[in-house]
């Protein structure tokens, strides 16, 4: 619902009984209306952790999680930000890998670089599948 949408979706439905709402499939309330035409418009992902959340007065958030359903990401219209997204982790193993590759003969940090290399592809495989 932004703000060039002139009717809410109970106006749009000729809807007479309030509170109105919809569900999805998985019993999730994704949309809200009260009688005085107040909204709210939510939206889930796979797992049935809440994603998105937006209201008629303007509100809005948005959400992130890992795959183990831990919140890494949240932001709101009130510019409140939280970044728990492995950003560190990426930067360390990052930073291993050339601080390896640029140093001495690779041959001398053979294992070394090995572990690394498997260590920034577990990585990536786990966030890249998200």
């Amino acid at each position: 619902m932004n703000e060039k949408m002139s009717k809410t979706i109970a106006e749009q439905l000729n809807i007479k009984e309030f509170p109105f709402s919809i569900r999805d499939k998985n019993g999730n309330e994704i949309y809200f209306e009260d009688s005085k035409g107040y909204w709210e418009k939510r939206e889930y992902d796979f797992y049935g952790n809440k994603i998105y959340y937006e209201n008629s007065d303007g509100y809005s958030a948005r959400r992130e999680y890992d795959s183990d359903d831990k919140l890494i990401y949240y932001e709101n219209s009130d510019d409140e930000i939280i970044d728990k997204r492995p950003k560190d982790r990426a930067i360390k193993l990052l930073r291993d890998l050339a601080d390896l590759q640029n140093g001495a003969p690779l041959e001398e940090y053979r294992k070394e670089w090995e572990e690394t290399m498997e260590q920034v592809h577990d990585f990536l495989n786990k966030w890249e599948s998200q």
